[in-house]
């Protein structure tokens, strides 16, 4: 039975990635899980234990060959090939996410944009016509897609959510503030600043109070 691989875990791989990549390009060679965990404010023990649930990469007292082990966790997260990603939604969001050039260089390729406004559909945006979303479905048959990016307002979200997951599209990545529901093999994340800031706003609260702030 395969060994059940914790979300934060898999959360915290990216990150470690992202750290090794940057120490590649300044020529490190090698670096301790002390060193790697000291920049990235986790233990070295949490690094040593999230590492172990895909092999051994490093020797004790030798510490972690950077391109070996930034390969390993490219294959790992399957950073290896391109992903194909649609985007529903180009309102102000949308057109940041359009614009956001940081995914071609990591392998993730929007193809796709789609709006149910009749004034959006037709501009271009880096390449891309925004088609209907009425169109959704036909283009995702002509031309399926791994990632749907979800930025449409939240009452047309999970309609949008199970349009693609009808398309087979198993992996979604939703800014919509909705609880979204999907079926067990399909991975969703929400991403809401909203709620982010709210949590933030309970630290700032108690900080406020130790200083005497009401």
């Amino acid at each position: 039975m395969p060994i059940e691989i914790p979300d934060v875990v898999i959360d915290r791989l990216p990150i470690y990635a992202r750290a090794l990549n940057l120490l590649q390009r300044s020529g490190r060679e090698v670096v301790s899980s002390q060193e790697l965990g000291a920049q990235l404010g986790v233990t070295p023990a949490q690094i040593r234990k999230d590492l172990s649930y895909f092999g051994r990469f490093g020797k004790q007292g030798r510490g972690y060959s950077v391109p070996r082990l930034l390969e390993e966790l490219r294959q790992i997260l399957g950073l290896d090939r391109d992903w194909l990603m649609v985007l529903i939604g180009v309102g102000q969001l949308g057109r940041a996410i359009l614009a956001y050039g940081g995914f071609a260089p990591q392998g993730f390729r929007i193809v796709g944009a789609f709006d149910a406004d009749p004034g959006l559909v037709g501009q271009e945006i880096n390449d891309l016509v925004i088609k209907p979303a009425s169109e959704l479905k036909l283009s995702l048959t002509q031309r399926p897609a791994d990632i749907g990016i979800v930025a449409t307002p939240a009452a047309h979200a999970q309609a949008v959510i199970d349009d693609l997951v009808g398309c087979g599209v198993k992996a979604i990545l939703n800014y919509a503030p909705i609880a979204a529901h999907v079926p067990p093999d399909v991975h969703i994340k929400d991403i809401d600043p909203v709620l982010s800031l709210q949590s933030m706003t309970f630290y700032l609260k108690g900080q406020l109070a130790v200083a005497g702030v009401k």
